[in-house]
């Protein structure tokens, strides 16, 4: 009977050291957790809206120079509408000469 009860007394001691061990590293993944998120929202997250803003800067600069040039080309076509269309009659010639080979 000694053995049965020293049997116990061991299965408890594990038991109890296997939830003391479960509960220490769910407290520590719980902390690691805790200091990503405390990365993320202090270092991460500025780098991220900052590129987002610079991404947004270039896009409008982009479209405000697409929009500059179009309005040229427009400006050049009603001012000399012979001369652009001898231009897309000449790109419409080099893009078939291209497309056959």
């Amino acid at each position: 009977m000694a053995t049965n009860t020293t049997g116990t007394q061991t299965e408890e001691n594990l038991r109890s050291t296997a939830e003391s061990a479960r509960d220490s590293v769910q407290a520590e993944i719980a902390a690691l957790r805790s200091k990503v998120e405390s990365l993320m929202s202090d270092r991460v997250s500025p780098v991220v809206n900052r590129m987002m803003d610079r991404a947004e800067n270039a896009a409008g600069d982009a479209a405000a120079t697409v929009r500059e040039q179009a309005n040229r080309l427009s400006e050049t076509v009603q001012d000399r509408p012979i001369a652009a269309l001898a231009c897309a009659a000449l790109a419409g010639y080099i893009a078939a000469l291209l497309t056959r080979r």
